[in-house]
């Protein structure tokens, strides 16, 4: 294979490999020899150019925002001596290496988007040995490094993953006001319905469709727990109201901090697909809670007001929002330890958030960017001591603080033409939803000189 000042490869594959899938597996073996004796820098362009694409791509593919996948990329081309320019989208990345004498460009992509923070991780250390040791690495052993990470298996099976959304989202109903019983209920339908997402998942089911069953299949447990309680303890049915907290999981928290975070630094591709993907997801997700609200005969109603003093109140958000960040942080399979981390982080930032809201009354806009401006400055503190990635702790803390409850209210009365309503809720979504993004760039910007800068 030739090199040429500008050589294009899309969707490469061998013939015997070819398949019946939409998204072919992208064959890395062939673009290198096996060569574990000489260092990678003197490959040719090709070779290192593969390298260069493939760490982006898993970068990508494991969810940190483009700031972070271009930095990555940066780094190991200038180790390999060459220049990298890359245009990053949501699932996919074109990119082209130069050296002194030719240039290379590859478009590359994915078959679907996640997050998973314990490869993220994994990648940021290597990264880290590479930009010290990689001259002294060679081909072989760098894909082999990159395939150890690629294929490591996840922290948690499936119904782990559903009992992290049970108790996040029975966390997120508390923090919303509700009370034991929307809590409980809660429970068993966000775990029963993040399963079935989960399942959805691992047989490759599309987007859409997985999002519309995982949703319907929470809020209809939440009713079938409600109405056994109704049966066996003779509970009100004023407690349909937090069924809306069953299908919290499915809000898509991850992509929206990040599609602000690429907005700020001009990464515009990625950032617009970032908020184009998440709020796709909010829109199926919403309209089918709203479907299945209509079929039951359910109305958005608030909550019953708990009776707690503001002591009491202050002392149990803390342990709330502790469990609320934790339980997001497995379901973006972050290690115990990470998601502890976030968890502490998150219960002081999204405590604080809900005080500063209830004491002084300041809009929830305001106090949302106070909130994720203290959850980025403690990460930062935290970051030197644990050497986490910055956006694996921080996004997963404030992902609480993300409004899916206003973002339903305000489908739900669209949808039945109250359309001031809606806008009401809507509007109120939208305000936290930009200002939180906000107060972790301003924190990365007071704490980070590498992000501080544009060059």
């Amino acid at each position: 294979m030739s090199i040429d000042n500008d050589t294009t490869i899309n969707d490469f594959e061998p013939t015997e490999h070819l398949s019946d899938k939409h998204h072919m597996a992208i064959p890395w073996h062939d673009f290198f020899t096996n060569d574990n004796f000489t260092p990678a820098y003197e490959a040719n362009l090709i070779e290192r150019a593969a390298i260069v694409g493939r760490i982006g791509l898993m970068m990508l593919s494991y969810g940190t925002g483009a700031w972070r996948v271009r930095d990555s990329m940066n780094t190991v081309a200038r180790t390999l001596k060459m220049t990298c320019s890359v245009d990053i989208g949501l699932v996919s990345l074109e990119y082209t290496c130069m050296d002194a004498h030719h240039s290379y460009t590859q478009a590359i992509s994915l078959p679907s988007t996640s997050v998973n923070t314990t490869k993220l991780s994994k990648m940021e250390r290597f990264i880290k040995e590479f930009d010290k040791k990689g001259s002294e690495m060679t081909i072989g052993e760098i894909h082999a490094r990159l395939e150890k990470i690629a294929h490591s298996k996840g922290n948690y099976a499936p119904y782990q993953v559903g009992l992290a959304a049970a108790l996040a989202c029975s966390a997120f109903v508390f923090l919303l006001g509700g009370g034991p019983v929307e809590m409980f209920c809660s429970f068993i339908g966000a775990g029963l319905g993040n399963y079935v997402r989960r399942k959805l998942i691992d047989r490759h089911i599309t987007l859409f469709a997985g999002v519309a069953v995982a949703v319907a299949v929470a809020c209809l447990s939440y009713l079938l727990a409600l109405s056994l309680m109704q049966l066996a303890f003779n509970v009100s049915s004023r407690h349909e109201a937090g069924y809306i907290g069953a299908m919290l999981f499915i809000i898509p928290g991850f992509p929206f901090i990040t599609s602000g975070l690429d907005i700020s630094k001009l990464d515009m591709r990625s950032g617009l697909e970032r908020m184009t993907y998440a709020i796709a997801i909010i829109t199926v997700a919403t309209l089918v809670g709203w479907i299945v609200a209509l079929m039951v005969n359910l109305r958005p109603e608030n909550f019953a007001a708990l009776p707690l003093s503001a002591l009491m109140m202050f002392l149990l958000r803390l342990p709330a929002s502790f469990c609320g960040v934790f339980g997001f942080s497995i379901m973006f399979n972050s290690t115990p330890r990470m998601a502890a981390t976030a968890g502490f982080i998150g219960a002081i930032a999204n405590t604080l958030r809900l005080e500063i809201t209830d004491l002084t009354g300041i809009p929830a806009g305001a106090a949302a960017f106070i909130g994720a401006l203290v959850a980025g400055l403690l990460a930062a503190v935290v970051k030197k001591k644990i050497q986490y990635p910055q956006i694996s702790i921080t996004v997963p803390s404030i992902v609480i603080m993300v409004p899916g409850l206003y973002m339903y209210r305000a489908m739900y009365n669209i949808g039945l033409t109250s359309i001031s309503v809606g806008t009401l809720w809507m509007t109120k979504a939208l305000m936290i939803v930009v200002f939180l993004p906000m107060g972790l760039i301003a924190a990365r910007i007071l704490t980070d000189t590498k992000w501080r800068h544009n060059g």
